[in-house]
């Protein structure tokens, strides 16, 4: 059974904050609300598994600008949803081009909210399910020799069996044994998704192996 999206609330108008609750909740979402960014700092676990943060722009002691930027610089990537009773185009360009998933002046419609927060979690699933994908792929790559690893850079960049042979001073056999448990290690059902993953690796953790 699947967990609702958990979004959090950041605003320090109680009624607000309320508010935003009873909507979200009414169609399925888990919400949690704090009156500061300090609250919420100090729920480490939400902020860990939250699906999409709502936050009011003008708070007290700080802006929810510079909250965004702090949580960006703690590694924190939830899909922020601005909300502002006194927004302008200049503060909307500096939270879009931050990362902002949308910005919606106060009195904001139930709908534009909800269609916020549902674009904002589906942004979050993608990117929970990618990180996903990422620690599998390491942890299947991991399993592979220095041997198999060397082969399987030199595969998918191009190299042919024989030319692989050649450089390694192996059997063209032996290579093919070896491009054999690969695939398997990597569950890859074709050369072309071995490539895929070759490239994800070295895109995400640097190149596989050095010849």
């Amino acid at each position: 059974m699947s967990v609702s999206p958990l979004v959090l609330v950041v605003d320090d108008e109680q009624i607000v904050r309320s508010s935003v609750d009873s909507l979200l909740r009414s169609v399925g979402y888990r919400v949690k609300g704090y009156a500061t960014p300090l609250d919420l700092c100090r729920d480490v676990q939400s902020l860990e598994e939250a699906d999409c943060l709502i936050l009011d722009v003008r708070l007290p002691f700080t802006s929810g600008l510079d909250f965004q930027q702090k949580l960006s610089e703690m590694g924190v990537q939830i899909p922020i949803v601005f909300v502002t009773g006194h927004g302008d185009i200049p503060m909307s360009v500096r939270a879009m081009k931050a990362g902002a998933a949308d910005f919606l002046p106060k009195p904001f419609r139930d709908q534009d909210m909800l269609d916020a927060v549902a674009a904002a979690c589906l942004t979050r699933a993608a990117a929970k399910g990618e990180t996903k994908l990422e620690a599998e792929l390491k942890e299947r790559f991991s399993s592979l020799t220095p041997r198999e690893r060397q082969i399987m850079e030199m595969a998918t960049s191009g190299l042919m069996n024989k030319q692989i042979a050649g450089e390694l001073d192996l059997s063209e056999i032996t290579v093919k044994i070896h491009r054999g448990k690969i695939m398997r290690k990597m569950m890859a059902k074709t050369f072309a998704d071995l490539v895929k993953m070759s490239e994800a690796i070295s895109r995400n953790q640097g190149a596989p192996a050095s010849r």
